[in-house]
């Protein structure tokens, strides 16, 4: 279980579950379990009737979803649950299951996986909308089974209601419980609230209080009533309540996000609190705060005035539940409309008339520049006023990656800070700056450096960024030199003792590789050398295991080495032809493919043996995979023996290039990598986003 601290992180890395933020969850949900399975003959009659209307409608969800890390995109999966509210196959979830999926697949009561794909998502609400491609199913015209929105403002303390959903993504589960709180909000001890993508999501919901269990894996399950209906989306645990977005909410929410994709919500720029405990007003809500240059600034609005009426409507905001309903009322307002207000200031009675703009998003879409080595974000404008900013033009630097054109530059960009211009061109936002990018590196294979302004902590810097991505470039061949095919340990003074040889120097053969030079003169494992060609082998320390080695490469390719072999006591000098070594690891052909972001290279000899590849099975070693990348997402591993693609084999790097150009080129689905893991093969399904 997830502590308070770290819900955040836990959300925005997409271990998809029901929002924990108490350890005491996890003995709740072990005794509400067991009463789940004591439950009596009429309790199951009761609860049967709604069992049978909705559960044939919920869905497990599994998503794929990007989230800027380490200076790149980083993908991940999840999973989440959701119920289909329509026969033509909408679903509803939260937002923090689907709302950052690049790609979205759904289990069906049936056992039937359906593609889908999301139309629209809301963070404040915590509510996404995503659509099965009927054509995907089996059936494509088979019937759905649909669940029904209730009334959530008919909800009482004490009803009873039903949490369903895919506890762990791996089946469909209904626990039971009752309405414990119809107005609950976060703990004043939540100072930093819930957030997603930057929105307070209590900011507009009052969540349905229960104790009708929810599991990791049951966020965006239905709650439902006695009847079958929807009454609310279930989203988080507080110890042992769970927490569900009211369905009349979560159905408005919905609505628009089917008719327009997105929501629109007005702003006026006022901060809102309760009433002080000293203020002794019976109505009015508290304008804590003011945002510079919004429209209630323009209109005259103070910190310290007591609203008291919006669009005629009374407020009154005495306790922290009042607020919500206060907000919806003010985000509801139609974009660009023109809104009355009363407000109280020194006892006195005052009006207003503001127009209202558009809310924007907290923060900005991400994006990713492999070119720089860098995942930035738009600037909105409340990351703007944060920052003490005047517009929003330029990018935020989310996160910088080690090793790339930004983190080397002798003034490296950082996290938060303001790319203004590249080039002496200015920077609008993230689409700006890649086509700026793809004009620089166009035709380039090195890097090109360029002239960047950024503004860190109010200061405007310079520094030189080298951007570009490196061609594959392969090292050089070093110059061929002997090699002694065997590898030894040192002849330590305790190892000599105890073979009889005390005060003797030299090292003992361990492993002699086979079809090499050593085999074919005669070495054997276990043999002691103690010289070559009469010049002692001075090796007595384990620090000296390198003394042997350099000696063979010290003789002239193509001669002939005496070694001087101690074996069974008895001593013998064994010739040896002195043969290249084969390329070593350094110097072997390899490729780093930016789309499915791994690096290949061509087995050496040494990785053979060392993997115990036999003979006659060719492939290619994958010596690193980025974690989040499409190879990782489809369980490809560093250090396994990658043999095809899609059927094809792969012998080497040229036809690792080729089999990707064409699945480039093709842009199948799915992309078949076989693989080597040890003693085991397997097949490794990709699924690559072609964009």
């Amino acid at each position: 279980m997830r502590v308070p601290q770290c819900l955040l992180k836990s959300i925005r890395s997409l271990v998809i579950s029901s929002v924990t933020l108490a350890a005491l969850a996890a003995g709740s949900q072990m005794m509400a379990a067991d009463r789940e399975v004591q439950t009596q003959p009429q309790s199951r009659a009761e609860i049967e009737p709604a069992i049978q209307k909705v559960y044939p409608a919920l869905v497990r969800i599994y998503v794929v979803a990007e989230e800027p890390s380490g200076g790149r995109m980083e993908r991940q999966r999840g999973a989440g649950s959701g119920a289909i509210i329509s026969p033509d196959g909408y679903i509803v979830t939260n937002h923090h299951v689907a709302g950052n999926a690049t790609r979205i697949t759904c289990t069906l009561a049936d056992g039937e996986e359906v593609e889908a794909t999301k139309i629209g998502t809301d963070p404040m609400a915590d509510i996404a909308v995503i659509k099965l491609k009927k054509a995907s199913r089996k059936r494509p015209d088979a019937p759905l089974a649909v669940a029904g929105w209730g009334n959530s403002d008919e909800l009482k303390v004490g009803d009873v209601v039903l949490a369903m959903g895919s506890p762990m993504a791996v089946s469909q589960s209904v626990t039971r419980g009752i309405v414990s709180n119809t107005q609950m909000i976060m703990p004043r001890s939540m100072a930093g609230g819930f957030r997603l993508d930057g929105e307070d999501v209590g900011q507009i919901v009052r969540w349905i209080g229960h104790d009708a269990v929810i599991f990791h894996g049951n966020s965006g399950g239905p709650l439902v009533n006695l009847r079958g209906e929807i009454v609310g989306i279930n989203e988080i645990g507080l110890g042992s309540l769970g927490g569900a977005i009211p369905a009349n909410l979560a159905k408005e929410i919905v609505n628009e996000l089917i008719r327009h994709g997105h929501i629109a919500r007005s702003w006026v720029g006022m901060e809102i609190q309760p009433r002080l405990k000293s203020d002794k007003s019976v109505k009015g809500a508290l304008v804590a705060g003011v945002v510079a240059g919004s429209a209630a600034d323009r209109a005259g609005i103070h910190a310290g005035d007591l609203l008291t009426s919006f669009r005629g409507r009374p407020v009154n905001v005495e306790l922290l539940e009042q607020l919500p309903p206060l907000n919806q009322l003010l985000f509801a307002t139609p974009v660009g409309g023109t809104v009355e207000l009363s407000y109280v200031r020194d006892g006195k009675s005052h009006t207003a008339s503001l127009k209202t703009e558009p809310l924007q998003r907290a923060v900005g879409e991400p994006a990713e520049l492999k070119d720089w080595g860098i995942a930035v974000r738009d600037i909105t404008r409340m990351m703007a006023l944060e920052r003490y900013r005047t517009d929003t033009h330029g990018v935020i630097v989310d996160s910088v990656r080690g090793g790339g054109g930004a983190a080397t530059a002798k003034l490296p960009l950082q996290s938060d800070d303001v790319i203004l211009k590249v080039e002496g061109e200015a920077i609008a936002n993230a689409a700006g700056l890649r086509q700026l990018t793809a004009k620089i590196v166009e035709d380039k294979t090195d890097r090109v450096p360029v002239l960047v302004v950024f503004e860190r902590d109010g200061k405007q810097l310079l520094t030189v960024v080298k951007v570009g991505q490196e061609e594959n470039k392969n090292r050089p061949a070093s110059a061929a030199k002997p090699w002694s095919s065997v590898n030894v340990q040192v002849l330590t003074s305790d190892l000599a003792e105890a073979l009889d040889m005390a005060g003797k120097r030299g090292v003992r053969v361990t492993e002699v590789f086979k079809k090499q030079a050593a085999e074919r003169a005669g070495v054997r494992v276990g043999d002691i050398i103690v010289a070559i060609n009469g010049r002692a082998v001075n090796a007595s320390q384990l620090g000296d295991r390198e003394v042997f080695d350099t000696m063979i490469r010290r003789l002239p390719l193509g001669g002939t080495a005496t070694l001087n072999i101690v074996r069974e006591g008895k001593r013998l000098d064994v010739k040896m032809t002195l043969e290249a070594a084969p390329v070593s690891d350094e110097n072997v052909k390899r490729w780093t493919d930016k789309d499915f972001e791994f690096t290949a290279r061509e087995l050496s000899y040494t990785d053979r043996v060392d993997m115990h590849i036999p003979e006659g099975i060719e492939g290619v070693l994958l010596q690193k995979v980025e974690n989040g990348g499409w190879a990782s997402l489809g369980g490809l591993h560093g250090e396994d023996f990658l043999m095809s693609i899609n059927g094809k084999p792969v012998s080497n790097v040229a036809d690792l290039k080729a089999a990707l150009e064409a699945v480039r080129s093709e842009k199948p689905q799915r992309v078949v990598f076989f693989v080597r893991r040890g003693i085991h093969t397997r097949f490794c399904e990709v699924e690559p986003d072609y964009k």
